[in-house]
């Protein structure tokens, strides 16, 4: 099944972390669906995403100690494949796993997805458990010396048949429940909390990516994967592209103004990475209301003007979208933000993004969709005060015609204020600190 049939555009979706760490139970999860159909599902927004740990007993009860409770209990079945906690999960309970609730999701019209660990629970390796459609186990597949840094669950698994039979029943399993997204951790690249950058160990479960592919192929359903965290090796963007949809191509992205900025450069990085079925994914939206399982909960610190650079940054790039806000809180400001039709309207792989400049100061993307034959360009101040931003209509291949402001609607032209400086052939704009204007230039 040929990838880009199922993730034509980036996906666009809810994604449990931001707001709950690790706690998230089946009544939030459903909570936050509902209000994604109501509000955002005519807007593209479809997955609903349940992150880390939903296999694991009393995820979260120490958290001022640790993220990720060494060694805790988790919910298996007899070939060593995690399940959901029964006790944050009531309707997983009988061997149903995920199926009740993905069967919810999908009658709201979304799709469902979850988040693994790559590997084998390092509980099955040591119990000697079976795997599915093997004659080998857990132990024998295991690969004690392949382990996250920051995560006690799972050991990686060695590239071997009956590695390939534990992974294959694995995505066996997910498809029965109605899968339709999965987020696997652990795997874009394995040693990101390196100091150096280059240890050698950042790309050793390259063949675990691969693994998931041939079980997802196998399966026949169009299941996304996603790989993460980052930040992905562009010398793998070959490997990324053939085997997944979507990889991080940064570490865990938070509502920091320094962490956006650094967008820009990762950006540019990977702009000529962006393709139908293939998206390099500048992380979660850390908009509305988030941080409660970490013990932080807020608003996003970003400034309004953060928030439109970061929407526009994400959606001009083709970026995923996967929004970390708890959804039931959610304002008016920010479903402004995830409702503007014409900023989603960006995110396609048609519109091909380029920056076409950035320093300490100041960044222009532009993009146009070739099949529409609709120009963009996104001009974006990265000081700390206000300034103005402008572009030469020559080098986004426009003439001296009207454009319109994607965030105010407003129509510019020659003479404004905000628009064409007429003698010198240019689109100019005066930005707030961190702000960016966005103008579409239609045929």
């Amino acid at each position: 099944m040929k990838k880009d049939t199922f993730a034509p555009t980036p996906p666009m979706g809810w994604n449990s972390y931001d707001y709950y760490d690790t706690t998230v139970n089946e009544d939030q999860v459903k909570a936050n669906a509902r209000v994604m159909a109501e509000k955002l599902r005519d807007y593209g927004w479809e997955y609903v995403v349940v992150d880390i740990q939903w296999y694991a007993h009393k995820a979260g009860s120490m958290r001022g100690q640790f993220q990720y409770i060494p060694f805790a209990p988790v919910e298996m079945d007899e070939y060593s494949r995690l399940l959901p906690d029964p006790e944050r999960f009531p309707s997983s309970v009988g061997g149903k796993g995920f199926g009740p609730l993905a069967e919810y999701i999908h009658s709201l019209g979304l799709k469902f997805g979850i988040h693994i660990m790559r590997g084998i629970p390092r509980s099955a390796a040591h119990g000697h458990m079976k795997i599915k459609g093997s004659a080998v186990r857990a132990d024998m597949v295991a690969d004690p010396s392949s382990v996250c840094r920051w995560n006690p669950d799972m050991y990686g698994v060695r590239d071997c048949p009956g590695g390939q039979a534990y992974y294959d029943s694995l995505i066996e399993l997910y498809a029965s429940w109605g899968v339709d997204f999965i987020k696997c951790d652990d795997i874009c690249n394995t040693d990101n909390l390196s100091v150096s950058g280059a240890s050698g160990r950042e790309y050793e479960a390259g063949h675990e990516i691969e693994m998931l592919a041939r079980a997802i192929e196998k399966q026949g359903r169009p299941i996304v994967l996603s790989l993460s965290p980052g930040p992905a090796l562009v010398e793998k963007a070959w490997h990324y592209k053939r085997y997944a949809n979507m990889w991080r191509i940064t570490n865990d992205f938070w509502d920091d103004w320094e962490l956006l900025k650094a967008m820009f450069f990762r950006c540019e990085l990977w702009q000529d990475h962006v393709e139908r079925g293939c998206y390099p994914d500048c992380d979660m939206l850390p908009l509305g209301r988030v941080g409660k399982g970490f013990g932080q909960e807020r608003e996003t610190r970003f400034t309004h003007e953060e928030q439109r650079t970061m929407m526009t940054l994400w959606c001009l790039f083709s970026s995923p979208l996967m929004v970390g806000a708890e959804l039931t809180m959610l304002d008016s400001w920010t479903l402004s933000l995830l409702t503007n039709r014409e900023i989603l309207a960006m995110l396609t792989p048609d519109c091909r993004p380029r920056q076409l400049c950035r320093d300490g100061e100041k960044a222009v993307w532009i993009a146009g969709n070739r099949g529409e034959g609709t120009k963009y360009a996104a001009l974006f101040n990265l000081s700390d005060r206000e300034a103005t931003v402008s572009v030469a209509l020559e080098e986004l291949g426009v003439g001296a015609a009207g454009a319109r402001e994607l965030w105010t609607g407003e129509t510019v032209s020659q003479g404004f204020s905000q628009g064409f400086s007429q003698g010198e052939g240019r689109i100019t704009a005066e930005l707030a600190p961190h702000g960016c204007a966005v103008y579409c230039f239609e045929r």
